[in-house]
């Protein structure tokens, strides 16, 4: 093969890093002498992490009936109601929501799946049929992955758990892809050989078909009614999902406050249900660099919150990189990866459940949309093509492929299409368009993989009330003008929140938590990155050029100081790559 030069490769810097096993499945004919086996068909197998008790059996479940064996991770937000569906009384139950998906499944089969409410991940096997499903949450709050080749076919919620059946080869597209995004967007995954599963479809073994049963659409509603109106229904709304996030009344609740719009109004939210404590977590990095605590500080003494803040420093970022890069699935590249790990564990000492505000920006209008849309006006002027102009937004290395990649490379995924084609040049309004895609790639991709993940490290039950489903859908509803008109940002969510929060708050100017990494290469990381990037032995030597990097590191031509952002980037990849060694 053309990159056997990575194959095998022992990491002269970083060691393989261990994590928690999770749960895996096998479609096919297994060895039968493969430890850990809990269940076993003809040709299907659970393999289940073992406790001191025995196998982790809350990830597996049989129905009523005995037909389906359910494997996975679930968690509803209506179980309740489900329950009274299937005749059974609440306060009775003492089984888990895997179990409630179990017996409805038998019930109702794939159509249950549209009365499920929450996050899941499931595996379904139809012992009767001898099929097999993969399902995922509409949203991509859990992801499930499977491997595409071989008489055996292995699943797991984890990319890493598939780590001894998989090659060592990269898929070249999905490189491309992260370089330009921080992430590896849809269905591919950095393996060559592993596929992720999309939000909202379900794939059947042995025929290998997809079917969607939920897709986001544009469905707007009432373009007569003020804004207001549009702001009672999103409240509304808001009000019940945030209240089915929090934890029982007597324990207490954390929230991660950035001091932003988004994550504000869920902490006003939560302190306004909640009547145990509410723990409030806020970060900054230092004498050296701005930070955002004038506006968190006021947050949590108008909502009256515990709050709690957390020092970041320029040695933490650098050394807990291979642990965060170990806790991920596919690489991202986004530097809040190790604050948002490092504030999990302080968030852990107090709280088992820890709120944030993540999919204020792509639900309804973020300032990140403007470019694109003065591109709308202006493109004949820029000659830049919607795509174009799309890749350039995440100021990332969309512009330096051609440098970065090595030739054999380039010409490899030079033509290869891009997911983000269909929904670009679909017919709903261009607004809408720009969110679904940041709902749909950067937010099932990125935003919840990361906070799944990285809450999960850290020992944490972490929930994202704004990417809830229903608010998903019904930011869809809402005329675009209601979200994001000119340099008015998320006008109806700012309409929602505005008897809960303080002025200053509503009406500050959006600046994103901003972490140092352009200060910290230059003055802190040079010489580490150095060794890391240009080692001749570094894993992405193979796929990129040496030069770019260079110049990258010695800021030359840095005109907009982006090449902090980028050279953060390749750290994180090779780092991803080192600790992702394949391990048998």
């Amino acid at each position: 093969m053309l990159f056997d030069a990575f194959k095998n490769r022992k990491s002269p810097k970083i060691e393989f890093i261990k994590t928690d096993p999770t749960w895996r499945v096998a479609w096919g004919t297994v060895d039968e002498s493969y430890e850990n086996i809990a269940w076993r068909d003809e040709k299907f197998y659970v393999v289940l992490p073992r406790t001191a008790s025995g196998f982790l059996t809350e990830k597996l479940a049989i129905s009523s009936g005995g037909r389906f064996v359910v494997v996975g991770d679930v968690w509803l937000t209506n179980q309740v109601q489900l329950l009274q569906k299937l005749g059974i009384e609440p306060d009775s139950f003492q089984g888990s929501y895997l179990q409630v998906v179990a017996n409805l499944w038998e019930r109702w089969g794939f159509e249950c799946l549209h009365q499920l409410v929450g996050m899941f991940a499931l595996v379904v096997w139809d012992r009767e049929r001898q099929v097999l499903k993969l399902v995922r949450d509409r949203i991509g709050v859990r992801t499930l992955y499977y491997t595409t080749t071989g008489s055996v076919r292995w699943i797991a919620p984890q990319l890493r758990t598939l780590s001894p059946h998989r090659s060592s080869e990269l898929d070249l597209v999905a490189l491309r892809d992260y370089l330009c995004c921080a992430f590896v967007p849809g269905e591919r995954t950095l393996w060559e050989q592993v596929r992720e599963l999309r939000p909202g479809t379900v794939l059947e073994f042995p025929d290998q078909k997809i079917e969607a049963y939920w897709q986001l659409q544009e469905q707007i509603v009432a373009i007569d009614q003020p804004l207001a109106w549009h702001g009672d229904r999103l409240r509304e709304l808001l009000d019940q999902v945030v209240q089915e996030y929090l934890p029982p009344a007597n324990e207490p609740v954390g929230v991660f406050l950035s001091g932003g719009l988004d994550s504000s109004c869920i902490t006003a939210l939560a302190a306004k249900f909640h009547k145990a404590p509410v723990h409030t977590f806020s970060i900054h990095f230092g004498s050296e660099c701005p930070n955002e605590l004038e506006f968190s500080s006021l947050v949590a003494s108008h909502c009256q919150t515990q709050h709690h803040i957390l020092e970041i420093t320029f040695k933490d970022m650098w050394s807990r990189l291979p642990e965060t890069m170990a806790y991920l699935d596919d690489p991202i590249g986004d530097p809040l990866t190790v604050p948002n790990l490092l504030l999990g564990r302080l968030a852990r000492e107090n709280v088992e459940v820890v709120l944030n505000g993540e999919g204020g920006d792509p639900c309804f209008g973020g300032p990140k949309n403007q470019p694109m849309l003065i591109n709308s006006l202006y493109g004949s002027v820029t000659n830049q093509d919607a795509l174009q102009a799309y890749l350039i937004s995440f100021q990332k290395c969309a512009v330096d492929l051609p440098q970065l990649l090595k030739p054999e490379v380039w010409t490899a995924v030079q033509t290869a299409p891009w997911v983000f084609e269909e929904d670009l040049y679909s017919q709903a309004s261009y607004l809408n368009r720009l969110m679904a895609m940041n709902i749909k790639f950067k937010g099932a991709d990125q935003i919840l993989t990361k906070v799944s993940n990285l809450t999960q490290a850290a020992l944490l039950h972490g929930r994202s009330p704004l990417f809830d489903q229903r608010v998903v859908d019904l930011s869809m509803e809402i005329p675009p003008e209601y979200k994001l008109s000119g340099v008015e940002e998320k006008a109806v969510l700012k309409q929602v929140i505005a008897d809960i929060l303080p002025e200053e708050i509503i009406h500050r100017p959006k600046s994103g938590m901003m972490v140092p990494v352009q200060l910290g290469f230059r003055k802190y990381w040079q010489q580490e990155a150095r060794d890391l990037l240009l080692n001749r032995n570094a894993a992405i030597t193979p796929y990129l050029n040496q030069l770019p990097i260079r110049n990258w590191l010695n800021y030359q031509g840095d005109t907009w100081s982006r090449y902090g952002v980028k050279l953060w980037l390749l750290a994180s990849l090779e780092i991803w790559l080192q600790v992702n060694q394949k391990v048998r």
